[in-house]
């Protein structure tokens, strides 16, 4: 469990730092608050920060469960990937949005939700 949070740690940190790039940004492109849209690449630094929001909401309970019911070695591996896929859709997105690589930042989360469901309904038929 400990390398989860690790991981975890790990990854708010990312997104903190994605934050920060975007809130740096706002001077350089014109963006003051409460904006949020006047500047083609400020709006892509500021979807890549919100959309790593959205998959944290799912990856952080689910990779906690997976850690718990199915593997701690496993999620550690799988939120590695997260976070290097983070990475990845965030320089692809910031780059060209229309070619962008679909996150598989979603897909590890899907493997982590339904690992973590059928882990814990195994404990529960076994008991």
């Amino acid at each position: 469990m400990e390398y989860s949070i690790i991981i975890i740690m790990i990854a708010l940190l990312q997104y903190s730092f994605f934050g920060i790039r975007t809130g740096l940004a706002r001077p350089k492109y014109g963006i003051l608050p409460p904006k949020v849209t006047g500047n083609e690449t400020w709006e892509r630094l500021f979807r890549v920060h919100q959309n790593t929001l959205e998959q944290l909401v799912v990856f952080i309970p689910a990779i906690l469960a997976f850690s718990h019911y199915v593997s701690p070695q496993w999620a550690a591996g799988l939120g590695v990937l997260f976070i290097i896929a983070r990475q990845i859709y965030s320089y692809s997105y910031i780059k060209n949005p229309p070619k962008r690589i679909f996150p598989p930042s979603f897909f590890i989360n899907v493997i982590l939700v339904i690992g973590s469901l059928v882990g814990v309904m195994k404990q529960l038929l076994s008991t």
